[in-house]
């Protein structure tokens, strides 16, 4: 990476990043220069991510963990704590979409998706918040979806969650302005991810969904990897307590 790097020097956390947007936000992130610590379940994947964040001049150290198991995310802050006493950079990605019905979940299943999309975010903000104080200097970034705006049948899990972590995010950003540490939402709308490959697997249900977006089609991981990095850079300090929709028009209608 060139010394001269927009986020040279500093160092960010993803979490759910061995797979679609948190990969995909890693990678351009090591691009700006900044050192990852990159958590999610499948060791495999994030090792994989790892190696092409190497393979592209950047650095990155991986932590398999559930981000819903306390215990573990605070394991991992002490280990990073020891190499990185100074956090810059905070991404809650991590996230998880069951569908059906609300009758038809079971109570394990709704906390489910509550815990992976909404607990986890201030689990992980309630730990590594502190490390990103004394900077003048800081960013949190929690992806919400276009489900904290609108909604969809089967989804009430998925939109509660998302729904109460854009309004965490608005708070949030209140109480971290006086540190200079912005906080935002990013909402994406149908971004081809494996979240929902349960669409892009079937060819009518694919269909229906790209005739309701505006653009005409599914949004491109490149364009997530170059508005994270914008909102990690020093021009963006003004921009916070608020959400940032990328859905091709969805939200529009």
């Amino acid at each position: 990476m060139s010394t001269n790097s927009p986020l040279n020097g500093k160092v960010a956390l993803i979490t759910g990043a061995s797979q679609g947007l948190g990969k995909t936000m890693a990678l351009a992130i090591a691009e700006g220069g900044a050192h990852l610590i990159l958590i999610a379940r499948n060791r495999v994947r994030l090792e994989e991510v790892r190696g092409e964040i190497e393979q592209r001049g950047g650095s990155a150290q991986i932590f398999p963990a559930d981000v819903t198991q306390w215990e573990r995310l605070r394991e991992i802050r002490e280990t990073v704590a020891q190499k990185h006493p100074k956090l810059h950079i905070l991404i809650n990605n991590a996230g998880i979409n069951i569908r059906k019905a609300m009758t038809e979940f079971s109570l394990e299943e709704w906390r489910s998706v509550i815990d992976a999309n909404l607990t986890s975010a201030f689990m992980v903000s309630n730990l590594f918040v502190p490390m990103m104080k004394g900077q003048g200097y800081g960013r949190v970034i929690n992806m919400t979806s276009m489900m904290s705006h609108i909604a969809l049948p089967g989804r009430t899990a998925y939109c509660a969650s998302k729904a109460g972590l854009l309004g965490f995010t608005k708070a949030l950003a209140l109480e971290l302005a006086p540190e200079q540490i912005t906080v935002n939402g990013i909402s994406p709308g149908p971004f081809a991810t494996e979240i929902n490959t349960p669409i892009l697997q079937n060819p009518e249900l694919n269909h229906q969904f790209v005739s309701k977006i505006p653009i005409g089609r599914w949004g491109k991981l490149e364009e997530i990897g170059k508005l994270v990095l914008y909102l990690c850079a020093e021009e963006a300090g003004f921009i916070t307590g608020t959400d940032i929709v990328i859905d091709g028009g969805w939200t529009a209608q």
